[in-house]
């Protein structure tokens, strides 16, 4: 049962080998890992029993080898030693998954073939490829195990490895170790200090409680005299909750003098049996027992991750099965009318859907689809129109210039409405850059409701040619949608440039407005009574009292109407010495000196009628553009989206075009119907336990 139930793991990797990509499945194995000189590829061939790993200086596992030893009894009438010494044992050999139905039973062969295989993938110099080569191994002297051989760890390239190889080979082991359901195989030298260990460094990252690694300790008859790894074994340096066990391997100079491995067997069990720092333990040493262990280990780990393993295999089953559907089904079919018809029906769904917030999978994070137009409803445009500031542009000067051009040659007795407008239209009118902003805005989110929805809707992945039409169908009509809206707003800012209405309820009166103002001015000119002295009762000096106190002849100083655009310090000169004398007006005339109480009081006046007029102006643009650009652009899209991508999809002509696959596509499918393969036939390998 055991055995079976190991095999069925075997089954199940075999199974997932040549799908071409990665298997969803964790599936429970053993991953052995450790330095170049750590003796990992003597560990294996003792547990084999046999020769057959390339050997050599610098990298010689290049990829990793899943190798599945599995125990079949012998049927020929020879005895074990004699078996184990036949190099063409009839009961021993091993097979190639890429090599279906031959078999080697000669194992210098399978060297060659792991060899030549990984020459295949990562060519002749040092580099490394993560591809594994799966090799059977059929024999009566071993137990079922399987064990994954990786790339030993290296620190310094040499020759022409690549530079980065230490990286590359240490990516590649931590993808293999990293998984939750691999045993990692420790392999270090016991003459080299323990805390330097490259393979228990590693293991120790993925697995720091030490719960699935188990120690090898290699080389311990190398040990200097004296010294042994008792402490080690009993957990007092470095603790593992699956322990260490220690192993004799063959010498360089046993592998090159061919030594037989059964004879080096016998050799490592005397040496544990005869030692003094063994003797006593000699039954959980060397490379028998290692075996045994790993079996049980296996077993047992098998036997805690079947149920972990029948449920991935049906999520991983389902998952596959659903994006195959979405491809097209195992062959692709599918009639391109339809699928134009229904990929049309479900993106206008959709943008609908994203517009309205309908949508299931609402966002939690962020604002998204027609909440983002809302935003600039509201927000942006809102607060951009209430930015504007009629008065930052056109000053108090500027206002006292219009009052008097607007008179014309008759100066005006009252404050002149023509000024007002003139000046309010020309505020107005800055509201257009906003308003054509806002459409601009709103367009852009279309275009970010149109790219997420090309990427959500499946069918667009299957037909990248479909995809494009579509996006430039329904940019062209978002374009389309444009010209119309930004018309309307620009005539709406127009329209509200072209007829003051001073009738509005809202609005400030005239009469009103002059009645502040007044009032203001009085209550500002209105200033505390003259200081007086209180010895001599006369005022304080440098106090008028109603210009008593100077020379002045106040109907002498009455200033003129345009006094403020005239300076009278040369006229007045001139006037005393010569008699009266009239100038030629200046070329061009401009204010010379502050308003005067008259000035300040018109001005007061129309500014206040500015901002009145122009605040209800701001709240009805605040509350028709977005009305206006919703009519003309996002409803019209809305209604008339699938009319015009009907028109222009749904045609014979362009059918064939449109339903050209992408090379992605067709390469996905493929993988999809080989994982989906793959999937039930582990199914049914899981189903028998």
């Amino acid at each position: 049962m055991d055995s079976q139930i190991i095999g069925i793991v075997n089954k199940l990797q075999d199974a997932f080998t040549n799908v071409g990509i990665p298997n969803p499945i964790d599936l429970p194995q053993i991953t052995v890992i450790g330095s170049q000189s750590s003796g990992k590829s003597s560990v294996l061939e003792n547990i084999v029993g046999r020769d057959f790993l390339p050997r050599g200086t610098g990298i010689v596992t290049r990829r990793p080898l899943v190798l599945q030893l599995i125990n079949r009894p012998a049927t020929s009438k020879k005895d074990d030693n004699e078996q184990r010494t036949n190099e063409n044992n009839p009961d021993e050999w091993g097979e190639f998954l890429h090599l279906p139905g031959e078999k080697f039973h000669d194992f210098d062969k399978i060297r060659d073939e792991i060899v030549r295989d990984t020459e295949l993938k990562t060519g002749k110099n040092a580099g490394i490829s993560p591809l594994p080569i799966n090799l059977r191994i059929f024999s009566p002297n071993v137990l079922t195990l399987t064990l994954v051989d990786l790339p030993g760890m290296t620190r310094v390239p040499v020759g022409d490895q690549p530079r980065d190889i230490e990286r590359q080979i240490r990516d590649m082991l931590y993808k293999f170790v990293s998984k939750p359901n691999a045993v990692i195989l420790a392999v270090t030298a016991a003459n080299t200090d323990l805390a330097n260990s490259d393979g228990l460094k590693l293991a120790r990252e993925v697995d720091p409680e030490g719960t699935r690694t188990i120690g090898v300790l290699s080389k311990v008859d190398l040990m200097d005299a004296g010294t042994d790894v008792v402490d080690i074994l009993a957990g007092r340096v470095i603790p593992l909750r699956l322990g260490y066990v220690p192993v004799v391997n063959r010498g360089q100079r046993d592998i090159e003098q061919k030594r037989a491995i059964s004879s080096a067997l016998e050799t490592e069990k005397s040496f544990f049996e005869n030692h003094n720092s063994y003797r006593s333990k000699a039954q959980y040493c060397g490379t028998p027992f290692l075996t045994r262990k790993l079996n049980m280990i296996l077993m047992h780990h098998i036997k805690s991750c079947l149920p972990d393993i029948k449920a991935k295999i049906s999520a991983s089953l389902a998952k596959f099965q659903a994006e195959l559907q979405s491809l097209g089904g195992a062959h692709g079919e599918g009639n391109g009318a339809n699928v134009v018809l229904t990929v049309i029906t479900d993106f206008c769904n959709e943008f609908r859907t994203v517009i309205d917030g309908n949508t299931h999978d609402l966002s939690l994070q962020e604002l998204s689809g027609g909440a983002r137009i809302s935003f600039c409803y509201h927000e942006l445009f809102n607060n951009g129109v209430k930015s504007i500031d009629p008065f930052d542009q056109v000053k108090d000067g500027d206002i006292r210039t219009i009052l008097y051009n607007s008179s014309g040659s008759t100066p005006a007795l009252f404050v002149g409405t023509t000024a007002f407008e003139i000046i309010v239209k020309q505020q107005i009118r800055r509201l257009e850059e906003p308003a054509i902003k806002c459409c601009a805005l709103i367009y852009e989110e279309l275009i970010r409701i149109l790219s997420q929805l090309l990427g959500k809707i499946q069918s667009f992945k299957r037909y990248p040619a479909l995809k494009e039409r579509f996006n430039s169908v329904v940019i062209a009509s978002f374009k389309k949608a444009m010209e119309p809206t930004q018309k309307l707003v620009t005539d709406m800012v127009n329209m509200q440039a072209c007829y003051i209405n001073t009738t509005h309820p809202d609005f400030l009166s005239g009469h009103k407005a002059m009645a502040l103002v007044t009032e203001r001015q009085q209550q500002a000119q209105k200033a505390p009574p003259p200081a007086v002295d209180p010895k001599t009762g006369k005022l304080a000096p440098g106090v008028l009292n109603n210009n008593r106190d100077l020379d002045v002849d106040t109907k002498k100083e009455e200033p003129s109407f345009f006094g403020s655009f005239f300076s009278k310090t040369g006229a007045g000169a001139q006037k005393k010495k010569s008699g009266p004398i009239m100038e030629s007006p200046p070329p061009q005339i401009r204010p010379q000196s502050a308003l005067n109480d008259r000035e300040a009081l018109e001005t007061e006046v129309i500014k206040m009628l500015i901002t009145s007029y122009f605040n209800i102006v701001k709240r009805e643009m605040i509350d028709m553009v977005p009305k206006a650009i919703t009519y003309t652009l996002v409803q019209k899209s809305k209604d008339q989206l699938q009319r015009e991508l009907l028109q222009e999809l749904y045609k014979n002509e362009v059918l064939d075009d449109l339903m050209k696959e992408s090379d992605f596509v067709v390469q996905r499918r493929k993988e999809c119907i080989k994982m989906v393969e793959a999937l039930n036939k582990a199914e049914e390998i899981i189903s028998t336990v």
